[in-house]
Parts: structure tokens; sequence; C-alpha cells
């Protein structure tokens, strides 16, 4: 996809989701906040972990970055690049451990992907998908400066769609 590198900004480093990250990747997946607004994925296990992180790297169409808080070097979230077959761009999403909560760091972390994708120049736009009850993401996608477009209701659920033109 888009951007195979790391990304990195004052306070944290963005780098491509790898097998290491399994132990991180168990904790964040099963968190409040995932649980609640993503959804349950089953991975409670190193190999579950594993399996999750090949399926996302094997697919062309979704990108995980890890972002790490640099002094500490502890992963910290995740922000996503996903072209979903109802969207003719890639959304853009972010998911953190609540203790990054209230830090700017997910907005940090989102606003670099989205800056390096501005100057890749390959995309028109890129859209955010969201529950329309997630208002901790709504508030962060638009300090992104993307506005809602419209409500969509996919398999049995109905999310809130926001994008920004990139041109």
């Amino acid at each position: 996809m888009l951007i195979e590198k790391a990304i990195a900004t004052e306070r944290l480093l963005l780098s491509l989701l790898k097998e290491e990250d399994h132990t991180f990747i168990i904790e964040l997946l099963n968190s409040e906040g995932w649980l609640q607004f993503i959804g349950e994925r089953n991975v409670r296990s190193k190999e579950d972990a594993i399996a999750y992180i090949q399926k996302i790297n094997h697919n062309p169409n979704i990108t995980y970055w890890t972002v790490t808080e640099k002094t500490t070097q502890q992963p910290i979230g995740l922000v996503t690049l996903i072209q979903r077959d109802y969207l003719n761009e890639p959304d853009i999403g972010f998911a953190f451990l609540p203790q990054a909560g209230g830090k700017g760091y997910a907005y940090e972390a989102a606003k670099a992907v989205l800056d390096a994708i501005s100057g890749e120049g390959k995309l028109s736009a890129i859209y955010a998908v969201t529950l329309p009850a997630n208002t901790a993401s709504i508030k962060l996608i638009e300090k992104l400066g993307l506005a809602f477009n419209k409500k969509v209701e996919i398999e049995k659920e109905e999310l809130s769609i926001y994008s920004v033109s990139l041109k």
C-alpha cells in the first residue's frame, strides 16, 4: 500500500506492524476502547496475535503502524490505513492504549500519517469511519480536518463517514 516506511514525530516513532509486536497487540485488542468501538478479534495468546499480525500484513489493502513513544520505547497505539470495499479511497484509523489517552499522541501520529500521504500525492481524498457513539474518535477526526460526509449501514451497523480532499 502507501508509505511502507517508518515515520517519526517529535515524540513518536511509527513503524510497520511486525510479529514482534504480538504482546502489545494482545493488550490493545483486548482494551475496553477497542472492544467497544472496533470489536472482538479473539486474540488472547501469542499465537493468536501472530496470526492476526500475519493476516493484516498479508492484506495489500491494509497498513498498520505501531506507534511507539520515543522516550520509553514502549508501543502505545496503532494508526491504520484500510481500503474498504465501500469507499473509493482508504480510511485512516487509530487505536491507543488507555494509559496513552489525553496526551495528544493519537493526533500527533495520525497527523504524521496524513502529512506523509498528502506528500505522496497518490490519493485524492482520505476517509475516516467510526461509530456515531465514539465521540472521542469523532473529535480527533474533526481536529485532523476531516468533515462529516454521510452515514452508512454496513453489516447491520450504522457508521459515520468523514472525509477530506487531498488535492
